[in-house]
């Protein structure tokens, strides 16, 4: 009978403790669910790491192209360059950065309309030479078609008499007015014999006077 009572009293203490195993079990979150949970949290972290970091890479690359192109328009603007070395140690800012390079386009419209206006000017001249030209081609081809025309009509002694007596008349007002004696009085002396005997009016007597000369002489 002893051993009986030691025998139900152990498996009623056996049959307590599966009941309180169960209970705590039961009592238990399921460790796979946790394992689960704890693995997809991170998983949303990442996702938001990774938009995070896409978002911040594409601003930075952003920034970059920026910075190159201030840079860029720096070394193709020439009024970029820092002409005072009392601030040659500071960087130039943004907006004067975009405030030379605005100066600078103006100016090159201005040259490009200026140099457009030399061209049409140009090309006026090389319009006006063409119609020269064709002139000088015409007269060259009416000597050609008549090679005798106005031969020997006056000859090469009659042209030199012309000539000598122009030359003597003005070579002897210039030697009356002309002193030679320094550089200085020579250049005053000149330009007050031009003055005063190389007019058209006193030019066109001398011609008169000597082809009426000439004219004497061969009749």
């Amino acid at each position: 009978p002893a051993l009986f009572m030691e025998n139900a009293r152990k498996g009623s203490i056996v049959s307590r403790a599966n009941s309180i195993g169960s209970t705590s079990a039961s009592s238990v979150p399921n460790t796979d669910d946790e394992d689960s949970d704890y693995h997809q949290e991170p998983c949303k972290e990442s996702y938001k790491d990774q938009r995070r970091r896409a978002h911040t890479q594409a601003e930075q690359k952003r920034r970059d192209a920026i910075k190159k192109g201030y840079n860029d328009l720096q070394a193709i603007v020439p009024t970029c360059e820092q002409q005072d070395f009392s601030i040659s140690s500071q960087k130039l800012s943004k907006a004067i950065v975009l405030q030379k390079t605005i100066d600078y386009i103006q100016f090159l419209h201005k040259e490009k309309k200026k140099q457009e206006e030399e061209v049409s000017t140009l090309r006026k001249d090389v319009l006006a030479l063409k119609i020269m030209k064709v002139n000088y081609e015409q007269i060259v081809k009416a000597h050609q078609d008549n090679p005798n025309e106005g031969k020997n009509q006056i000859s090469d002694e009659v042209k030199f008499s012309v000539f000598q007596g122009i030359m003597d008349s003005l070579f002897q007002s210039f030697n009356a007015s002309v002193s030679v004696t320094s550089f200085q009085e020579l250049s005053a002396c000149v330009f007050s014999w031009i003055e005063e005997h190389c007019k058209p009016q006193t030019l066109r007597d001398i011609v008169i006077g000597v082809l009426h000369k000439v004219k004497s002489q061969l009749y």
